[in-house]
């Protein structure tokens, strides 16, 4: 049965796993055991933030998907908040299995009782079954997001 539940601490290299797991976090994310206390630094801060939170996506234990929501206050939009998501990843072996579609319904669920306005999202311009995806559960590509790296 597969379930979504904030993420703990002793979820943190699981998560990590499943952002590594795709050919853009594959040369992005660092693994090994020096490189978890950066990881677990940051889901510390994460964790305190009322405004973030982590979530996996677990079928009998076995942690299959992750994202994170967080609840951005703003001025527009007659002040109300707005949802973001990020780092969505599903298990590689486990795709087009409904758990993407779930996740995305539980944080859209989440947002509407926080009374957010909107649920915004960026996905990188190589991921095209993701654009298809999102497209499909009724995401709209309104807008281009820009970026700058600082490293």
């Amino acid at each position: 049965m597969l379930t979504i539940e904030q993420a703990q601490r002793s979820d943190v290299p699981d998560i990590v796993a499943l952002l590594a797991d795709d050919f853009l976090g594959a040369g992005r994310e660092r693994t090994g055991d020096d490189a978890l206390q950066v990881y677990l630094a940051a889901f510390d801060a994460i964790d305190r933030d009322p405004n973030n939170t982590l979530y996996v996506a677990r079928d009998s234990g076995l942690t299959v998907g992750c994202f994170q929501l967080t609840f951005v206050p703003g001025l527009s939009f007659g002040g109300r908040p707005r949802a973001q998501i990020e780092s969505v990843r599903t298990l590689t072996s486990r795709r087009g299995q409904g758990i993407g579609q779930m996740m995305m319904a539980f944080a859209v669920a989440r947002a509407r009782e926080h009374g957010c306005c909107l649920v915004q999202l960026s996905t990188h311009k190589q991921r095209s079954d993701a654009h298809r995806f999102y497209e499909r559960i009724g995401f709209v590509a309104s807008h281009e997001g820009m970026k700058l790296a600082l490293v």
